[in-house]
């Protein structure tokens, strides 16, 4: 049967570098380990041989050989694995107390598994949940990033027992049904070869140890619930829906399980002057219909206080005026969005007689008929809605 190509079945390129064969690696073994494929024969076939590949790229001499004359220049160097049992000898105790027999340390798998201690089998098992919480932000918050306390219920490691679940350190005693391995391993045969099926230990929980006398704080659980206080840094320009991970900030895990994340979730609070749109905000102005005609310098709020802005003469209504850099931040980048101010002239629902004299005489200007407005403005007017109402 011809052998596949050692560069194809690791999905790198002759000019791969070492780091690079070996981050392909860890992700294609993690992929095909027999934990994640119980029973699958096609998985354990693809580990074998990936272990092979690897143990041939990854050492200098052997991968100069075998590019010079490919198979034949390694013959003898790469190891056969006939069955998952063959990779637990050649390279230990290494996938949490799986292995049987062999060396326990220095091989290409301990680095990426953990190095074979049986207890990360049980935090595997036992690992705790992720959690998720929703953050509320203010756009002034959002424009320049902010640092939040939050207040979080969450289960934490039991500190009466230390997290194990045990009365006392000794507390413990080996599962009987698994010798201690957190698994059951059975062994069929078929004309293909032998196929090791491994599942978990029922009766342990996959832990490999039963518990003689409880925590009577936890109730042998290993962890508690309890509220904790944790500052949270949110960058500048998030949005609502973006996410801040905080590793290890989950619920603890049972009996020293690893813990799960903290998923903070954004939530954009509505603003009572500003609408978002993407990183350039929009403000309504209200002028006169005399500041409009004459021109005048008014205050606007922007997210970083009150700034002057400049109403020009004979400013029509819709006419959008921008604030440059009096918006948000970029997320990851340097810079940021603009504030824009449409311009909203003021018509007043009730006049003095006085005043309905004086604007009959000033209708018979010509100043003051009306004319069609720009195709200029009307688009500007057109992309506001556009980007604002859409």
């Amino acid at each position: 049967m011809t052998k596949r190509d050692y560069y194809e079945i690791l999905s790198v390129g002759k000019t791969s570098t070492t780091d690079e064969i070996k981050s392909s690696y860890r992700k294609l073994a993690m992929k095909y380990h027999p934990d994640k494929n119980p029973g699958n024969a096609e998985a354990e076939e693809k580990f074998k041989e990936l272990a092979e590949a690897y143990e041939i790229l990854s050492d200098p001499g052997k991968r100069q050989r075998y590019d010079q004359f490919g198979h034949q220049g390694v013959n003898g160097g790469a190891h056969s694995f006939d069955n998952i049992n063959d990779i637990f000898s050649q390279f230990g105790d290494i996938f949490g107390g799986f292995g049987r027999g062999g060396s326990s340390g220095g091989s290409i798998f301990d680095e990426f598994f953990g190095g074979g201690q049986k207890g990360s089998r049980r935090e595997q098992n036992n690992q705790g949940s992720d959690m998720k919480i929703n953050l509320k932000l203010t756009l002034e918050e959002i424009a320049e990033g902010v640092e939040k306390t939050i207040k979080v219920k969450s289960y934490k490691n039991c500190t009466k027992c230390e997290g194990t679940g045990a009365k006392s350190k000794s507390g413990y005693t080996k599962c009987s049904h698994c010798n201690g391995t957190g698994e059951i391993r059975q062994a069929t045969r078929s004309i293909f070869g032998q196929f090791i099926n491994v599942t978990m230990c029922n009766f342990c929980g996959g832990e490999g140890r039963i518990i003689k006398e409880k925590c009577d704080e936890c109730s042998g659980e290993g962890r508690v619930k309890s509220e904790s206080t944790i500052k949270v840094n949110v960058p500048h320009g998030v949005s609502e829906g973006n996410y801040i991970p905080l590793r290890g900030q989950g619920n603890a895990g049972l009996r020293g399980g690893h813990p799960g994340d903290l998923l903070v979730f954004i939530e954009e609070e509505q603003h009572k002057d500003f609408i978002r749109n993407e990183d350039d905000i929009y403000y309504n102005l209200e002028v006169s219909v005399s500041d409009a005609i004459m021109g005048a310098d008014v205050v606007v709020p922007t997210l970083s206080g009150k700034a002057k802005l400049t109403v020009e003469p004979g400013t029509e209504s819709g006419k959008l005026l921008r604030m440059k850099d009096k918006g948000i931040k970029h997320l990851n980048e340097h810079g940021r969005g603009d504030q824009i101010v449409r311009v909203n002239i003021h018509i007043p629902k009730k006049i003095t007689a006085k005043e309905k004299e004086l604007l009959k005489e000033l209708s018979k200007s010509e100043n003051f008929k009306p004319r069609h407005s720009h195709s200029k403005e009307k688009k500007s007017e057109k992309n506001f809605f556009k980007n604002v109402f859409h």
